[in-house]
């Protein structure tokens, strides 16, 4: 039995952030600079009163309205986020009556990052080649911008608020189909680099938690807001996703001639461009796609993956590699070939 992708839907919140309008409030950084920089032209934001399971209903409901599948056939959700809508009960068991998901569905939360998609998938895979399910509903929905200072430019200028669906199901066209390589890795000593201080048990958050000082760079946030170390993140980056590429052609007795297309976690074009010059990768083979939406986090891959489908750029059998990493810090890799075998052997 294979996996494979079967569909992938998303939506971006009506609310846009553009260079224009931060440019407005920090002056010091034009639009060219934050385009620059970037490679984001503008960034859409949720609504106060919206939250992850809105923006993951919404793109479920677009992935089902395409007829790819519908919602009671459908034995698996998982749902990545780390803003859940409450700390209980499970945002994914919400999700599923609010989608018609039958009950007897599994259901559960992942906390999980800008690397939540390929571990999504990870998890998916082996879900289906235990027959545990079938039709594994894989959301990724973020709402980071519920946790950002509206005066810190250092994070405001990067994220976005999305949701992604991907349906990833059993395939059997081929009997010796191989699970699809996967490499993980995992350094919680860079925990503090990428961090929302307060709000959970360890630091509550409390009226002085939530008064905003200004750092030295001019960007005011207070212990209830994200914070991010990006000189940190970036050499973190450098150093660990390289060694992840490695690890994963090796694994499945691959060159990085082989791969036909390269989609990594869309984090920023000047780290982007950084990972693919260490990495050889041509220009042609590397997808940027983050202008219209800025880091959208785990749903950055998703995507990117929908859009270079729909400008042509995805061909049949091609040979993919899907990198994500960040938050964590938590990375992971693997190979899929497009779409028809989806998730499968790539790696006999």
């Amino acid at each position: 039995m294979g996996v494979a992708i079967r569909g992938i839907e998303y939506y971006l919140p009506e609310k846009t952030v553009t260079n224009e309008a931060l440019a407005a409030e920090f002056p010091e950084w034009p639009m060219e600079k934050i385009q620059g920089k970037t490679g984001i032209l503008e960034r859409h934001i949720a609504d106060p009163c919206e939250c992850s399971s809105d923006l993951g209903y919404q793109a479920a409901a677009s992935l089902f309205n395409s007829g790819v599948c519908s919602p009671g056939e459908i034995d698996y959700l998982l749902l990545c986020t780390q803003s859940p809508d409450y700390f209980l009960p499970t945002t994914a068991c919400l999700l599923q009556d609010r989608l018609g998901i039958p009950e007897t569905a599994g259901a559960l939360d992942f906390n999980l990052g800008c690397s939540g998609f390929v571990y999504g998938l990870g998890l998916a895979q082996g879900l289906i080649r235990t027959a545990q399910a079938s039709r594994v509903l894989l959301i990724t929905a973020e709402t980071y911008s519920k946790f950002i200072h509206p005066r810190d430019k250092s994070v405001r200028t990067l994220f976005g608020d999305a949701a992604a669906a991907t349906l990833v199901e059993s395939w059997s066209g081929e009997e010796d189909a191989a699970p699809a390589p996967f490499v993980f890795g995992t350094n919680g000593k860079g925990g503090s680099n990428l961090i929302v201080p307060a709000g959970g048990f360890r630091t509550p958050s409390t009226p002085e938690s939530a008064l905003a000082v200004i750092d030295e760079n001019g960007n005011w946030r207070s212990q209830d807001n994200l914070f991010m170390n990006g000189a940190e993140i970036f050499n973190f980056t450098l150093s660990a996703i390289p060694d992840c590429v490695r690890r994963l052609l090796a694994r499945a007795n691959r060159k990085i001639e082989d791969i036909d297309f390269f989609v990594f976690h869309q984090a920023n074009q000047y780290m982007l461009e950084h990972l693919r010059k260490k990495l050889c990768i041509p220009q042609e083979k590397f997808w940027l796609c983050l202008s219209h939406c800025g880091n959208t986090v785990s749903s950055s891959i998703p995507i990117a993956l929908k859009h270079a489908s729909l400008e042509g750029k995805l061909q049949d059998r091609q040979l993919v590699m899907l990198v994500g990493f960040g938050v964590g810090y938590s990375w992971g890799a693997t190979l899929l070939q497009w779409p028809s075998v989806g998730l499968s052997a790539v790696s006999r």
